[in-house]
């Protein structure tokens, strides 16, 4: 039997990042997925980062990841997001050229060392004493590793719905794995179905984006990579258009037919990514619904009709696209469907996303439940580097919910779970002021560093920048200006009151509202000459300053409850004093401290205090 260290399943986004992290840390690593020709594919919408997903991926190459450097090379359009609110909110999203970013995603993986590829189905998870030792394909093939990472995406016994058409199959006429849901289900895995959906894809030679409202891309660009330091340029222009009163008519007309709405659908869809008919059912008094179109290439003419996901039949789909302003000629190139699938319980998983039941077995992406490129991305670097920490006998990479947006999804994943397929969003981030995409460098790559996933240019880079930014807020703090009335002009000028001080300093005229670190750069021409990612820091800290210290405050408080372990062998059944349904949810779950206890579901404040006084009790009990 051929051996591996490390077997991962699937090669979509969360199983390439989890390959190329363990192989980077030096462990013969096997990529085993259904289709070599769909690594890394975009089955869904063309675009890396948006609200909340930009912080991710900040963070996953803050960490030394492969999606941020994917994306700078091979987009075609890229935005930043929400710049009308605070800095907590900013999130780059970029178009991206499908067919280039599978075509770089698989030269990064071929050009690894200690990294195999191989297509295949795996059917079932070798285990031996309760510990993972390999896996067997479905034409009868074995291989054995001492970790294993699945990442199998919507594939598990997935099915295609359009209208009274149902077929086994993956996205985009690819295969399904039908054989590992039961190993799943033999190794006490929970198995839940979910279910999620695509728009249709159109022609845009028969497309009329005149009778639509074209959407330019930033300049300059901001790269998402920390390591990108060249000029980006964007490629496209994506266009806005609306639904109308004739498209929800006929949507409405034929509800009867949506297999959502008739029962054939059985999995649980996203409630924050509806479908066109979900949404003229839930929001029936829009008139109309926004619609983006997006390219999907260079190297196609097909187009993306972001905001129009459906499963309608056939006819349906040609009759409410063509209702569309601009698209009344409009092609379709692939129809719109649904997807169902199998998915597992996450709560099943420990913090670092191993599985209780089996030691060595990991899982990322989708079958733990979530949505989008960019979770499970994220995820699949998290189980890689944490399956890579596993072999190596060190203790687990933990990103708490103060740490990072990894952190949070990781906790709301194995904590609270999800009764849906989860989506990352920021009002998900308590301390989502702490949590910026601009600082993901300054949070998370001495991690990366340490672990040996990031490299040393990456870490000297964040080195730099943080003294850079420190530099600039000393020279804020210590150089003072004269108030004359040149200086109040200034001020006037940017609509914020006359000083009745003599002087002021740099940083206290950034206190103000209406003045930005570009605007003291006409007063102070040393701070034009400061690197941007820097001068974006510095700004930031001193603007939010009392924010910051706040939220810092709340975060020292809640690493004082995660810091109360409580003990690995903890009778929770033996609590008389704790409530039957604490009992079972805390003996289930197995949290590792104070804090993650009072997350689950089901645990109340009560139950907490109950914990609190066996753990002093047991303290002093030992003392």
């Amino acid at each position: 039997m051929e051996s591996f260290d490390v077997i991962v399943v699937g090669a979509g986004h969360a199983g390439c990042e989890a390959a190329l992290a363990c192989a980077r840390l030096g462990f013969n690593t096997l990529l085993l997925t259904l289709n070599l020709d769909a690594l890394a594919l975009m089955p869904c919408n063309p675009s890396i980062g948006g609200t909340a997903k930009g912080h991710l991926v900040r963070e996953l190459d803050a960490l030394g990841g492969e999606m941020g450097r994917a994306i700078d090379d091979t987009f075609l359009q890229s935005r930043m997001l929400n710049t009308g609110k605070g800095p907590a909110v900013h999130s780059l999203r970029a178009q991206a050229d499908k067919l280039q970013y599978r075509l770089r995603m698989r030269r990064a993986v071929d050009d690894q060392e200690r990294l195999t590829l191989r297509q295949g189905e795996v059917s079932r998870v070798l285990t031996e004493n309760g510990r993972v030792t390999g896996i067997e394909t479905t034409t009868g093939g074995t291989a054995a590793c001492r970790a294993l990472v699945l990442a199998c995406g919507v594939y598990l016994k997935s099915r295609i719905i359009i209208g009274d058409c149902s077929w086994q199959g993956g996205p985009q006429g690819l295969t399904c794995a039908i054989a590992l849901t039961q190993s799943l289900m033999d190794l006490g895995f929970s198995i839940r179905r979910f279910k999620t959906g695509t728009p249709a894809r159109v022609d845009g030679r028969t497309v009329d984006f005149s009778r639509m409202e074209p959407q330019y891309g930033d300049e300059p660009v901001v790269p998402f990579s920390f390591l990108t330091d060249r000029a980006l340029q964007n490629r496209a222009v994506c266009y806005l258009t609306y639904t109308t009163s004739e498209t929800h008519d006929i949507i409405r007309a034929n509800l009867h037919r949506a297999p959502m709405y008739k029962g054939s659908i059985h999995g649980t869809g996203a409630r924050y990514c509806p479908s066109i008919e979900d949404k003229i059912v839930r929001f029936a008094d829009k008139d109309r619904h926004p619609v983006f179109l997006e390219p999907e290439g260079d190297y196609t003419v097909e187009w993306y009709v972001q905001g129009v996901s459906t499963s309608m039949p056939e006819d349906v789909q040609r009759a409410m696209y063509r209702t569309i302003p601009g698209l009344e000629h409009a092609e379709l190139v692939r129809l719109a469907y649904a997807i169902e699938y199998d998915c597992i319980d996450p709560t099943q998983l420990n913090a670092d996303f191993s599985a209780r039941q089996v030691k060595g077995l990991f899982c990322a992406g989708q079958i733990n439940g979530t949505s989008g490129y960019e979770e499970a991305a994220a995820q699949g670097l998290y189980a890689g580097i944490n399956a890579a920490l596993y072999l190596r006998g060190e203790k687990p990479l933990i990103l708490t919910r103060a740490d990072s947006y990894i952190g949070v999804m990781v906790d709301d994943l194995t904590t609270k779970g999800t009764d849906e397929p989860y989506r990352m969003m920021t009002s998900r981030a308590e301390y989502r002021l702490l949590l910026r995409q601009d600082n993901a460098d300054q949070r998370l790559t001495e991690l990366g560093y340490r672990i040996g996933l990031a490299g040393r240019e990456r870490y000297e880079r964040m080195l730099q920048k943080r003294a850079d930014s420190e530099a600039i807020i000393r020279r804020l703090k210590e150089t003072y200006l004269p108030v004359d009335e040149a200086l109040q002009a200034f001020l006037e000028a940017r609509g914020e009151q006359r000083s009745e001080k003599s002087s002021l300093s740099l940083r206290e005229l950034l206190c103000r509202p209406g003045m930005t670190l570009s605007d003291l750069a006409l007063l102070d021409p040393w701070l034009a000459g400061q690197p941007k990612d820097a001068a974006e820091l510095a700004e930031i800290s001193v603007k939010y300053e009392g924010y910051l210290e706040r939220q810092r405050a709340q975060v020292a408080q809640f690493r004082r409850s995660e810091d109360l372990l409580l003990p690995e062998d903890i009778d929770y059944m033996a609590m008389d004093t704790l409530r039957i349904e604490a009992r079972q949810k805390l003996t289930a779950q197995r949290p590792r401290s104070i804090g993650q206890a009072a997350r689950i579901p089901g645990v109340s404040p009560g139950d907490v205090t109950v914990l609190m006084v066996a753990l002093e009790k047991a303290k002093r009990s030992r003392a």
